[in-house]
């Protein structure tokens, strides 16, 4: 190889090193603000539209509602459409409810605590640096948005790849997808969120109505059947 190939070899590593590292430096930028417009709110209320896709049958389950969250962890999401359904974590445990059905699931909370769930990734709580090996994603299609990859550590049956789709100018998730094992998709969509919206306790508490049949799984294990709680 004569000198000059040398030289323009070593040139372009060298830049495809810096471009690297640029592109890395510009992951963690974006992680750390998005990380700190977080940590900026005790609480937030949000329209959610949720998909969610079984990979080997094409099925696919659209729904609608309202998701309020207050910290540390507290999380009222409610399913108005196309069945009423309401999965709440309290400052003790997690209930499902069904109502159509008269039925009520109850889990431990510790499920809601895994900074890899659904819950932690959407409120944006995850410890996103920690738990995830964090890639860019910029597509045409994703418009302005800032698209990022998260891959878990340490990769659970529920949790395989994430994405998050972040506003570029607060930082917040319009958009997020998990991924399982097998496959199957489960996509939040975000809107009107409110930032340090009003809540109360009663917000974030359940009791069974009369009639209810409750179900008490506190000491069974993670319910993959339950994607609100994956």
């Amino acid at each position: 190889m004569s000198k000059a190939l040398r030289i323009l070899f070593c040139s372009l590593f060298a830049l495809c090193l810096l471009a690297g590292s640029a592109l890395a430096a510009d992951i963690s930028a974006t992680v750390e603000k998005m990380q700190a417009a977080y940590a900026s709110m005790q609480s937030f209320r949000a329209e959610f539209s949720q998909q969610l896709l079984q990979r080997e049958s094409g099925v696919v389950e659209n729904r609608k509602g309202v998701l309020l969250f207050q910290k540390p962890l507290r999380v009222r999401w409610e399913t108005a459409a196309p069945h009423a359904e309401l999965l709440m974590v309290t400052d003790k445990e997690i209930w499902n409810y069904l109502p159509d059905e008269e039925l009520a699931y109850r889990y431990s909370r510790e499920l809601a605590e895994d900074s890899r769930s659904l819950i932690q990734v959407v409120t944006g709580q995850s410890a996103l640096s920690r738990d995830f090996d964090v890639e860019s994603a910029q597509a045409p299609e994703d418009g302005k948005l800032i698209h990022l990859l998260l891959y878990p550590k340490d990769p659970t049956t529920e949790l395989t790849e994430a994405q998050l789709w972040l506003d570029p100018e607060t930082f917040l998730i319009r958009r997020a997808m998990v991924m399982d094992f097998y496959g199957n998709t489960n996509t939040i969509e975000l809107g009107n969120l409110k930032k340090n919206a009003s809540v109360s306790d009663g917000d974030f508490s359940f009791t069974p109505p009369r009639g209810t049949e409750v179900e008490d799984h506190v000491e069974a294990p993670h319910p993959v059947e339950r994607p609100l709680l994956n």
